[in-house]
């Protein structure tokens, strides 16, 4: 599986943005994905993951401003980003797993390159 991400770019505090991720291959429907995000000199971390169906879980820090949605058709996930902060920048990516969904970034086999948001204040 291959994964691309986009949407990144330069906003201001309050703005709003939605990233996305192209998966190749088959099956999609069938796999975890998650988005994490790694900001300046900090570790990977986890914002949030679907699996099959509607179910979602998300970072506490991200609850109420983010969601994410995926199309099984178009092999897309989303994530729509609301009253974004300067603490939301950083390169986010989007990963994939056909394990089931986690919040630990080594159980994802499959990294996209990451796409950075930067939120000025």
């Amino acid at each position: 599986v291959q994964l691309q991400a986009s949407g990144g770019g330069l906003v201001q505090a309050g703005d709003s943005l939605t990233l996305s991720c192209v998966a190749s291959g088959s099956d999609f429907k069938n796999y975890a994905m998650a988005w994490f995000r790694q900001a300046p000199e900090q570790e990977r971390e986890f914002v949030a993951c679907s699996w099959s169906g509607e179910w979602t879980h998300y970072h506490d820090s991200v609850k109420g401003r983010f969601i994410m949605s995926r199309d099984n058709g178009k092999n897309t996930v989303y994530l729509r980003m609301d009253s974004l902060g300067p603490e939301d920048t950083g390169v986010y990516f989007c990963a994939a797993d056909r394990s089931g969904p986690s919040m630990l970034a080594p159980a994802y086999d499959f990294w996209g390159q990451g796409t950075l948001v930067t939120v000025s204040s």
